[in-house]
């Protein structure tokens, strides 16, 4: 009973951290750890070694009034055009959560001359990864024995097994209350 109460924790405990590594992304400071948003770093490079997911965030650092984030169109991406941005940053820390399903968001530095100078990123994100299963290894069926022959309970024992199953209730029931977000 102990050891199909510890599987059943540890198998919440898994399933709780999964939901939370999909509820609440990777945080990704645009061009670090060599660079930042600004004119030297390749963000071609960069992108290319980062598979971005529903949920992840994107941070863009600079110093304020030097640089901006303006979200924008494939063809005002291609054309450096920031004429007319689907979204516009100016604090010099800005965070851009990343949408489900499988798009790409478009970024230029709207000062002049910046985007043409390198200052432009493509994300692709895709959706996210459903949390896999994991398995669980359940003891095997016990051959049953005469209640004769069991020892007599031991109110220790039962308070132990009434304190796993109260605890893998109580995760059980914080993991469902996260599946409604």
């Amino acid at each position: 009973m102990a050891s199909t109460s510890t599987a059943l924790v540890l198998f919440v405990a898994v399933a709780i951290a999964a939901v939370f590594r999909t509820a609440h992304g990777a945080s990704y400071t645009v061009g670090a750890p060599a660079g930042s948003w600004d004119l030297r770093t390749n963000y071609a490079n960069w992108v290319s070694g980062i598979t971005f997911r529903a949920g992840d965030v994107l941070v863009f650092k600079y110093a304020r009034g030097t640089h901006d984030v303006l979200e924008v169109s494939k063809a005002d991406y291609d054309s450096c055009s920031g004429s007319s941005p689907i979204a516009s940053f100016q604090a010099g820390d800005d965070r851009v959560p990343l949408p489900a399903g499988d798009v790409t968001r478009y970024f230029i530095c709207g000062v002049p001359g910046h985007c043409d100078g390198g200052m432009k990123l493509a994300v692709r994100v895709e959706a996210a990864a459903a949390p896999s299963p994991v398995p669980v290894t359940m003891p095997p069926p016990r051959a049953a024995v005469p209640s004769a022959a069991l020892p007599p309970s031991s109110n220790s024992a039962a308070s132990a097994g009434s304190v796993a199953s109260l605890v893998g209730l109580g995760l059980a029931a914080v993991m469902a209350g996260l599946m409604g977000f």
